[in-house]
């Protein structure tokens, strides 16, 4: 019941508040999540992770995030159906290990999602010098789709996905879209980034830097939920 409090808190308020302003917990009911913010830029840190409201796209409406921890948090947000990702609200850890020296990555998510709107949610993994892109979209809804070309399927990581390559004209996207929708589930991610490098040899011993994971928002007119009710990134 309190994180029913919380969307209808953070619905309630978001209409009212332009990009840019920020929700103050002195406000905020007793239910309420322990960070909140409708700031297009909203951040903070929370037990080893970090959170991003993260509006950047043009055309944006309203948008603001709530978090009870690092690994339990989620976005109100109300986007016209304009075209063009509007947003990508998400949780991040650092891991800052080459692909060799990684004995291990994984992570483990479960998601509440609209069945309307426009969006995908989706991890987005970097290198440490942001020449690589590799997303991995565990599910989506309504007119999006990934960068670039197919490659084919293949199963990795415990998923079956379709895998795309292109660029966004700064750095190479590797789209990996699972072929089915899923809302919860463990993703093994060292085979996917094994499998870039080694068998298909689109980037060398590259340093992972970030591991995200959020929803990026085309369109959620009329404003939608999404949370994220558990995330957990470990390595090793």
């Amino acid at each position: 019941m309190a994180s029913t409090l919380r969307k209808i808190t953070m619905a309630a308020l978001a209409p009212a508040m332009a990009i840019g302003a920020t929700v103050g917990l002195a406000s905020a009911p007793a239910s309420a999540a322990v960070w909140n913010s409708c700031d297009q830029w909203g951040s903070t840190s929370l037990n080893g992770y970090t959170l991003y409201n993260n509006i950047w796209g043009s055309g944006a409406g309203s948008q603001c995030i709530w978090a009870n921890s690092g690994t339990n948090w989620g976005v109100w947000a109300d986007h016209p159906n304009t075209g063009g990702i509007k947003s990508y609200p998400n949780s991040k850890k650092v891991v800052n290990k080459s692909i060799t020296s990684l004995g291990s990555l994984s992570s483990n998510y479960n998601v509440s999602v609209p069945s309307s709107g426009a969006y995908n949610t989706s991890y987005d993994i970097w290198d440490t010098n942001y020449r690589y892109e590799i997303m991995l979209w565990v599910n989506k809804t309504g007119a999006v789709g990934p960068l670039g070309s197919s490659q084919g399927n293949v199963t990795l990581g415990g998923h079956s996905w379709t895998v795309y390559k292109g660029t966004n004209g700064s750095n190479q996207v590797f789209s990996f879209v699972r072929t089915s929708n899923s809302t919860s589930g463990t993703v093994d991610v060292l085979p996917i980034l094994k499998w870039i490098k080694d068998t298909k040899g689109w980037f060398g011993n590259e340093t992972i830097g970030d591991v995200q994971f959020g929803f990026e928002i085309t369109s959620s007119s009329g404003g939608l939920n999404f949370t994220t009710n558990n995330l957990t990134v470990s390595s090793s």
